[in-house]
């Protein structure tokens, strides 16, 4: 496995293929919709109305299945790094700290992370500033 840094340390989600296809759909909805009869009432709308609801559905399903994975990912990471900041130095992280600092701490090495960690407190660093600020990367490849 290669060595991660600041510069490939991100996952990319190939959403190209997703994308595409839910845009197939919706231009294939479309074009049923508009070419449908309207002289009977629900008769031909049925089928346009199901297929844009199933679109919908499918677009918010893949919404919010990567939005429920992302959350629970970073509160493991919050408790993965409460753990981590009380075994080097007896007490939890500041509760002041925001999840996307959390996060980037995850980078640091246990020689710079409590230093760091106060620094992100003080300086109000953003999540960048902070993995910028790391000299010993400490990898993490189970982030999705």
């Amino acid at each position: 496995m290669q060595s991660q840094n600041i510069t490939n340390h991100t996952r990319k989600v190939p959403k190209a293929f997703y994308l595409a296809v839910l845009l197939a759909l919706f231009v294939w909805v479309l074009a049923v919709f508009f070419s449908c009869s309207y002289s009977t009432a629900w008769g031909g709308l049925l089928v346009p109305v199901l297929f844009s609801c199933l679109a919908v559905a499918i677009i918010l399903i893949g919404y919010f299945a990567r939005a429920f994975a992302l959350k629970a990912q970073d509160r493991a990471i919050r408790a993965e790094e409460n753990l981590r900041c009380f075994s080097l130095t007896g007490k939890l992280l500041n509760s002041q700290l925001s999840i996307s600092q959390i996060i980037a701490l995850r980078f640091a090495a246990d020689e710079e992370f409590v230093e760091l960690a106060q620094k992100a407190l003080n300086e109000k660093l953003s999540n960048k500033q902070i993995k910028e600020s790391i000299k010993i990367w400490r990898a993490d490849f189970y982030r999705v």
